[in-house]
């Protein structure tokens, strides 16, 4: 959320990045109901003032045993001014909070103006497959080995959701914990495991909502979500909380399952694991000084891409163009992986870094030493990584003509077996 004297002193930056986001927002409403709050905020301060003069003339014409009957009436009508006007101020103020609340994060001076089309790519490691055979999409690689079950997942739970079974089970078990295993051991972030629920407030603090609510799996009863990524809840971890500035940075891994509807994503990517309702991912997640977070994003970007280098699976990094950032993030690197057999670049990460955007919504802040004035810390997050695609890469990488998959070798001590067949 950005401050709301920074949306009112940089008016056309505000009215720029709502524009080059997308956003649904009226700051000429915005900054008229501004103006409208500060002049009633005046308003109430000055009759607050008379109400105070009238008091002490009371208190004084008492004293000297004066008629005090016209002047408690005008008092009475004074504090009714004041009231109205403060209901007044409260409804204003809260079309405020409901406007502010919707407007996005600004993006970073280095994000490329435009739509998806502009996307630019910034890195690409590895070489692409060389095969003597026309590669199998991975979707017929899990079927012919039985590794997912297609169809049982969707009689059971409906479109868009899988069962793995036997090796595949183990496949993205062993997944999760290579990725945990490398960024606890070698990468310094501390694993947290938590909850796979969270309340509206934590969705809100991560800049999920209002705007995704759609997307989102509730249960109304209890008006609890679904966790669409663990970002939410380790996010929230800190949510209300003052941190000691020499804890800096925090670093945070964790594996969840993720749920998400994708409304409105109907007729894309509907064969295989491109595009389903309940996946697995490793997130990896920081709270950092203001002055190191966009070192921290350069470090966290490594630190997904090494997941995919130990893999040996191709890939390239790209940067986000500003229409196609989400709400809440300053810049985003996307990382996509090659998939042979579907001959497509698949997204499996996104490293982000939110500045302070997210901090002011959950109310996270720092103090540099005891004392301070506390401020708000920047947060960052990226996959590290989503399994799904993670897997379609690995099956459509390394199958062979024969009609197996070769293990990774980083994979092999979680497996137990080179080859898949």
């Amino acid at each position: 959320m950005l401050d709301l004297k920074f949306i009112r002193e940089n008016g056309e930056i505000v009215r720029q990045a709502i524009e080059h986001k997308r956003a649904n927002v009226d700051l000429n409403h915005f900054m008229a109901l501004d103006a409208q709050r500060r002049q009633l905020i005046n308003k109430v301060e000055t009759s607050r003032a008379e109400q105070n003069k009238v008091t002490q003339q009371i208190s004084e014409m008492k004293k000297a045993r004066q008629e005090t009957t016209e002047v408690i009436a005008e008092m009475s009508r004074l504090a009714e001014t004041i009231k109205k006007m403060n209901d007044e101020l409260k409804q204003v103020e809260t079309q405020i909070y409901e406007i502010q609340i919707r407007i996005p994060n600004i993006p970073h001076e280095s994000v490329p103006i435009g739509s998806e089309k502009n996307n630019k790519v910034v890195k690409q490691w590895g070489q692409l497959p060389q095969m003597d055979y026309k590669p199998l999409p991975h979707y017929e690689i899990a079927e012919k080995l039985a590794l997912i079950d297609f169809a049982r997942a969707s009689r059971m739970s409906g479109s868009f959701f899988v069962s793995y079974r036997g090796l595949g089970a183990k496949l993205e078990r062993a997944l999760i914990n290579f990725m945990i295993d490398l960024h606890v051991d070698k990468h310094g972030y501390t694993e947290i495991f938590p909850p796979f629920v969270t309340k509206r407030e934590a969705m809100f603090g991560t800049g999920q909502l209002p705007k995704l609510e759609e997307d989102m799996y509730r249960c109304e009863l209890d008006d609890l979500f679904l966790i669409p990524t663990a970002e939410v809840p380790v996010t929230n971890l800190h949510r209300e909380e003052t941190i000691e500035g020499d804890s800096l940075p925090i670093k945070y891994t964790a594996y969840t399952p993720c749920f998400r509807r994708e409304a409105g994503a109907y007729g894309k990517d509907t064969r295989g694991l491109v595009r389903i309702h309940q996946f697995n991912k490793v997130e990896m997640v920081k709270f950092v000084k203001p002055e190191d977070s966009w070192d921290e994003l350069e470090t966290l970007l490594q630190n997904a891409e090494e997941v995919l280098q130990l893999l040996q699976l191709p890939y390239r990094v790209v940067t986000l163009a500003t229409g196609d950032l989400s709400f809440a993030a300053a810049k985003c690197y996307d990382i996509e992986v090659y998939a042979a057999g579907m001959d497509k670049w698949l997204e499996v990460s996104s490293c982000s870094n939110f500045v302070d955007f997210q901090a002011r919504r959950a109310n996270i802040r720092f103090r540099r030493e005891k004392g301070a004035k506390p401020e708000y810390v920047h947060t960052l997050n990226g996959s590290g990584l989503a399994l799904p695609r993670t897997v379609i890469a690995i099956m459509e990488n390394y199958q062979t003509d024969e009609g197996t998959i070769v293990v990774p070798t980083a994979l092999r001590k979680y497996m137990g077996v080179d080859i898949i067949k």
